[in-house]
């Protein structure tokens, strides 16, 4: 299997990262971002690319992928809904619509959110702008798309979140947040249990398209287990 990754220097990216290094079907590796991971690695092949709204020039590096995990994002704090808009839906949408024109037999998956509005009519700005990127993806020729609404998320194996006030949070949790997803399994994930997943529907696929913490979570306990065709009923 071979793996694209958008935002492998994010916390989460860094997790699915670890992940798809460690898997022994993942044979190659490219991480697509605007800063190199730091990680040394046979299969990874890194692309900086400054501009990530436009990948023309880029386009002979994306063919070829069977899987694509864009784990890019940014707060909405302190954003207009313009401004939020152009950093999740356009640059999102810039990515995908070249990848699936390039790779039409590829899986994407796309890092969402807990509470994300699919209607895009709620009160929430970032869910309604969530909702929109989520739509607009589902409606691309790929041959799957998967949409990982993970909440709370627990940063194992040195992951860090490159945002200040989230490594706060991080840094004042970290003595409660095993704890917590040990008690509450389904309602706190791991950067670990984001990669195993999001490997597993690469693999198998699954049964629905929206996964919310829990399917999640349960997707990463089967990255490890004999092949499943997670359609049947």
């Amino acid at each position: 299997m071979k793996v694209l990754i958008f935002g492998a220097t994010g916390m989460v990216g860094q997790g699915v990262l670890r992940e798809c290094l460690r898997a022994a079907d993942v044979e190659a590796v490219l991480t697509v971002g605007r800063t190199g991971t730091g990680q040394l690695d046979p299969r990874l092949v890194e692309l900086i690319q400054p501009d990530l709204m436009d990948h023309h020039a880029v386009e002979p590096s994306l063919k070829g992928f069977d899987a694509c995990f864009f784990c890019l994002g940014v707060s909405s704090a302190g954003l207009s809904e313009a401004e939020y808009a152009r950093l999740t839906y356009d640059l999102t949408l810039a990515a995908a619509q070249t990848l699936a024109r390039l790779n039409p037999h590829m899986t994407f998956v796309y890092v969402s959110g807990a509470g994300t509005d699919s209607t895009e009519r709620g009160r929430s700005m970032w869910a309604r702008v969530k909702g929109k990127t989520e739509n607009a993806l589902l409606r691309l020729p790929f041959k799957a798309v998967y949409l990982f609404r993970p909440g709370v998320i627990e940063p194992l194996n040195g992951a860090r979140s490159k945002t200040r006030g989230y490594r706060l949070f991080y840094a004042a949790a970290k003595p409660f947040l095993s704890t917590l997803r040990a008690l509450f399994p389904n309602h706190i994930l791991s950067t670990e249990d984001i990669g195993l997943a999001m490997l597993t529907v690469a693999r198998h696929g699954a049964a629905k398209a929206v996964l919310e913490v829990a399917d999640i979570r349960a997707l990463s306990r089967l990255a490890s287990k004999p092949v499943l065709d997670l359609h049947a009923s």
